[in-house]
């Protein structure tokens, strides 16, 4: 099964992108054809080259075929953050 490439900005000792990528993996686990989704994982302060082509201002962020599925905002719970990232799954899963 193929899956929509992602690519996901973050930032080194973010806490939200922790929060990301700890939903990820509990997301993965309770669903295997998550873990067939390729994510591009690219911290933006060594990729400014990358990140300065990308429409977003807080990390995570993350784009599914070039579309902005998911920007955190500050104060976002781990419940929301956890549904974001399922969300960005599902896109990424979808028509394949």
């Amino acid at each position: 099964m193929s899956t929509k490439k992602v690519i996901a900005f973050y930032l080194e000792g973010c806490p939200y992108c922790r929060q990301a990528r700890k939903a990820l993996s509990e997301l993965e686990a309770s669903k295997p054809e998550y873990s067939s989704v390729n994510f591009e994982w690219v911290e933006e302060n060594q990729h400014p080259e990358i990140s300065a082509q990308y429409d977003y201002y807080h990390v995570p962020a993350m784009f599914v075929e070039g579309l902005k599925v998911y920007e955190a905002h500050p104060g976002e719970k781990y419940e929301e953050c956890r549904e974001n990232v399922r969300r960005v799954l599902e896109e990424a899963v979808a028509g394949h």
